[in-house]
């Protein structure tokens, strides 16, 4: 097979798909979603199946837990993928909507229009259900999409994508709306990276490495979904009972997800009350805590933090933790060592919790609160195509509208420029 050949005929057929789901009208795209939802609940056992062999084959090469787990789909995985599904057909359509019109001077009118991106490559690693995530926003949003998972997940994708095909078939949507490419040959990557005039797009969900080798040799705009080294705040005004049930959640709830809490910043007001009992709390859930020279006075048996450990985006069973006297130290701390993708204070102090919210520079900040919620389902977007920790077009959880701009629309009764 012919790389090169391979992906550009991918990404004809693709541009090709995107005229026609651009003028698409609501009521076809949401009968593609609710068929595609159905689709997937009844061949549930053909997703599993599929599931199933690439699991196997992720655990005979002693993949780590946490990627076998963000590979995994069982069936109330599956139930959740549909009904996200739904949930973007219940959305309202943003392609067509007019927006900020006003008349000048002049006597022309001036607006403005949602419209498609176009073409948008998405490249993804472990999680098979942005496979149907991606689709979903991207027929909606009135885009056509070329995927390309991880060689771990290609017998899920691919079964996923055969689903998607003939939903798109069957209500009269072109069924190059949505591709996946084929190959686990990354020479595939590096050809959907650089063509131009077919793909507007690109957003790469995975770790440092495939982001850093897109954002570097990319020829096309990239929406960023960098790793998430997520913090919390315990501020000196915070409800120590509130503290524990949140930090508990953000950190152990699922352990291998980006909005995943990595970071512990604890005031030293607050430190002896909160962190003995958080320790005991993470103890029994076999969490191993990094501190620095201020926590290791408070709680015994922990490891020392390096300055890498208060970078890191773990994925897995650790958290780093740093004592600190103000408020403003912590926001220093956040700003310098976070991911900018969620930080969290825990606060009754409505002073601070303001000075958070505006002085982090992070995409989701929040008020007692996990940074688990930081979620384009949570966040009422029906579903989401990546968390952008970017600053440009899109910033947060990507739902229908970061997969949209606007044009100027001019209306006119025979005006002339003098």
């Amino acid at each position: 097979m012919d790389i090169k050949e391979y992906i550009q005929k991918i990404g004809v057929d693709a541009k090709e798909a995107s005229l026609n789901v651009a003028k698409a009208k609501t009521i076809q795209k949401n009968a593609f979603l609710e068929l595609l939802a159905k689709t997937i609940i009844d061949r549930s056992e053909g997703i599993i199946e599929a599931n199933n062999k690439d699991v196997k084959l992720a655990t005979e090469s002693h993949l780590d837990a946490a990627f076998i787990n963000r590979l995994t789909l069982d069936r109330a995985g599956i139930i959740s993928m549909a009904d996200g599904v739904l949930k973007v057909a219940l959305l309202d359509d943003p392609i067509g909507k007019i927006l900020n019109k006003r008349k000048m001077p002049s006597g022309i009118e001036v607006a403005q229009m949602r419209v498609p991106l176009g073409v948008i490559g998405m490249i993804y690693e472990s999680r098979p259900n942005v496979t149907i995530d991606a689709s979903a926003l991207a027929v909606k949003s009135g885009n056509s999409i070329i995927l390309r998972g991880g060689s771990e997940s290609i017998q899920t994708n691919q079964y996923l994508a055969s689903l998607v095909k003939e939903s798109l078939t069957q209500v009269g949507l072109p069924e190059s709306s949505v591709q996946i490419i084929g190959t686990t040959d990354r020479a595939a990557v590096s050809e959907m990276i650089t063509l131009t005039g077919f793909i507007d797009v690109l957003i790469p969900r995975g770790g440092k490495s495939l982001i850093k080798k897109i954002t570097d040799e990319a020829k096309i705009p990239v929406i960023k979904h960098l790793d998430g080294n997520c913090h919390i705040y315990i501020d000196e005004f915070a409800d120590i009972d509130q503290a524990l049930k949140i930090t508990d959640n953000a950190k152990t709830q699922r352990l291998g997800t980006c909005n995943t809490l990595e970071s512990l910043v604890v005031h030293s007001k607050v430190a002896s009350l909160f962190l003995p009992r958080i320790k005991s709390v993470f103890d029994q859930k076999s969490i191993e805590i990094r501190g620095c020279e201020r926590t290791k006075k408070i709680i015994s048996g922990i490891v020392t933090a390096t300055e890498n450990d208060f970078y890191e985006e773990y994925l897995g069973p650790i958290i780093s933790c740093k004592i600190v006297n103000t408020i403003e130290e912590a926001i220093n701390h956040i700003n310098k060592y976070s991911s900018a993708h969620t930080e969290s204070i825990i606060t009754e102090n409505s002073h601070n919790s303001d000075m958070f919210l505006h002085e982090i520079d992070s995409s989701s900040v929040m008020i007692n609160a996990s940074t688990r919620f930081a979620d384009g389902f949570e966040y009422g977007l029906g579903a989401e195509i990546g968390i952008s920790t970017d600053k440009f077009h899109a910033r947060g959880p990507v739902g229908l509208e970061g997969l949209t701009s606007l044009k100027y629309i001019v209306y006119g009764s025979g005006q002339i420029r003098t």
